[in-house]
């Protein structure tokens, strides 16, 4: 199937390449993690198919891609920019020009928080709260001691750790019977998220979004009852030396979609439709999850979603572009 889709992708892409001129060449980051990637060759096709450019996907990450375009102005546009983690530089490159934003390309924002599996739930409603989750420790079996429940943090080193170790200290999970357990790698927390959903046993922890884990597993966000303090979050919960933490769900991070201040002045009708390609985190949850069942590349992936959800991209086009995208999708 792979083979199959990577000859009609190349294919079609030569096809368009004589009607190029309408356009232009393009630069598209494709940053190297899963969601992106997918972002990235959505936009490469639609680009190429729907606007006649002759687009072109570069290696991306987060800081040299963001220092490239304010330096170099290429390449063009970064479709899935965490912003927060340059958040200074992104808003001097917007005032003077050199930048400029498109939209948010996931409209829920990057998203964290503590979960429990959706079965649970359904069982006991009262186990969408943190007051809940406390109140029922005895649910939660911790992996290597009977009399204790099971808190599954962040790995030592991740930035995540500190503020899960806070959160857990504001909240006496401690006190509640919960231990903090440290899963010793990302694929230890997913692997222990699907282990207990195999067995339907108790889990409680942290994670994140979009991500294949939560388009695999139903879970569900616990609610801390607190809202959430931006200002606490940023000068105490993510900070190691947090003398007195508080309760605060975390704030979503702000992902969004960067041009160049050149591109943007250049060229509308792009920057109309990278400011409405904008994904919902369950949306991307599912995406991310056939893309790791498939064992599918960021290119292969968009195909499947340009083939099985014109639902979704179909309205961020004009009816004329986005006919001519369907017809060299229906070519896949």
């Amino acid at each position: 199937m792979k083979r199959i889709l990577v000859a009609a992708l190349m294919l079609s892409g030569a096809a368009v390449s004589a009607h190029a001129s309408e356009c232009g060449k393009v630069t598209i980051a494709d940053m190297n993690w899963k969601s992106a990637s997918v972002i990235a060759n959505l936009d490469r096709f639609i680009l190429e198919h729907g606007y006649g450019c002759e687009a072109e996907l570069v290696p991306g990450d987060t800081q040299p891609t963001g220092a490239s375009m304010m330096e170099k102005g290429e390449p063009d546009i970064a479709p899935e920019f965490w912003s927060n983690s340059m958040k200074e530089a992104i808003e001097k490159g917007v005032a003077d020009g050199r930048l400029a934003v498109a939209g948010k390309s996931l409209s829920d924002g990057g998203e964290e928080g503590f979960w429990v599996p959706a079965y649970m739930v359904e069982k006991d409603p009262s186990l969408a709260t943190i007051k809940g989750v406390l109140a029922n420790a005895k649910l939660f079996e911790h992996p290597e001691d009977p009399d204790r429940a099971a808190f599954y943090g962040c790995p030592a080193g991740w930035n995540c750790q500190i503020s899960t170790g806070n959160l857990a200290k504001s909240m006496k999970f401690e006190d509640a019977g919960f231990d903090y357990v440290d899963p010793g790698s990302g694929a230890g927390l997913s692997g222990s998220i699907a282990k207990a959903y195999e067995r339907e046993q108790g889990w409680f922890g942290y994670y994140w979004a979009p991500t294949a884990v939560l388009g695999k597993y139903k879970m569900v966000k616990v609610d801390f009852g607190s809202g959430i303090d931006v200002e606490h979050f940023t000068a105490c919960t993510t900070q190691e030396d947090c003398a007195d933490p508080k309760p605060t769900m975390y704030p979503p991070s702000l992902v969004q979609t960067i041009t160049t201040g050149d591109f943007a002045k250049k060229n509308k009708n792009i920057n109309e439709y990278l400011g409405k390609r904008s994904f919902k985190n369950a949306d991307m949850n599912n995406i991310l999850a056939w893309m790791e069942d498939e064992q599918a590349d960021g290119e292969i992936t968009a195909a499947h979603v340009l083939k099985t959800r014109e639902d979704l991209w179909m309205n961020w086009l004009p009816a004329d572009v986005a006919e001519k995208v369907k017809k060299a999708a229906s070519e896949l």
